[in-house]
């Protein structure tokens, strides 16, 4: 579902990865955001959105931040450089979604994650390990899933590279942070409805 919380319309998407299966790779670090990380992060993009004379970033282009560039902090910068970038992604994968192009999605998926790594820095040092390892296994996509700064990657994977990449990123992530992430297949279902 893709959701203006501008205006609340709301558009569905079909998601019928044939081929592929959906998973959840937690690295059991807990999120960390007792300092308000994203009211900072919040902060940033409404200083750029002043000086570029718009209500929200939603209605910059990245040619309107390269302008303002030199008259924000690179902070602020890399921030808005995210935000701008992952506007149109979305827009992207609802329409890969339609012509079921999932390998475009797996693209976008990895650029949302290093966007929120490398620009947003809402990330931590297991999930960009996760997402390394994902790509490193040949999974189509992974991105970071919820608030950062800990929890899970979400992972659209080739059914014939699941195992070895459950099984690679278990022992791996093992050697490394001292134990085994948690995995949990996704099941997309219609939600919940009320039965008559």
């Amino acid at each position: 579902m893709r959701l203006d919380c501008r205006s609340m319309e709301f558009e569905y998407f079909p998601f019928d990865p044939q081929g592929y299966k959906l998973l959840l790779v937690n690295s059991v670090v807990k999120h960390e955001l007792v300092d308000s990380p994203y009211n900072k992060r919040r902060e940033s993009c409404e200083r750029v959105a002043k000086t570029l004379g718009v209500e929200t970033l939603r209605d910059a282009e990245f040619e309107d931040l390269e302008r303002v560039k030199g008259e924000i902090s690179e902070e602020d910068y890399k921030r808005a450089k995210y935000v701008i970038g992952e506007k149109q992604r979305v827009l992207d994968v609802c329409d890969a979604l339609v012509k079921g192009d999932y390998e475009t999605v797996g693209k976008r998926m990895y650029e949302t994650h290093w966007g929120m790594s490398k620009d947003y820095e809402v990330s931590c040092e297991e999930l960009d390990f996760l997402a390394e390892l994902a790509e490193k296994c040949g999974v189509t996509g992974s991105r970071i899933m919820g608030g950062g700064f800990g929890g899970c990657t979400i992972n659209l994977v080739k059914e014939e590279l699941y195992d070895n990449f459950v099984a690679t990123a278990k022992k791996e992530f093992a050697a490394k942070y001292g134990h085994e992430p948690k995995i949990y297949d996704v099941v997309i279902s219609d939600g919940a409805r009320r039965l008559e």
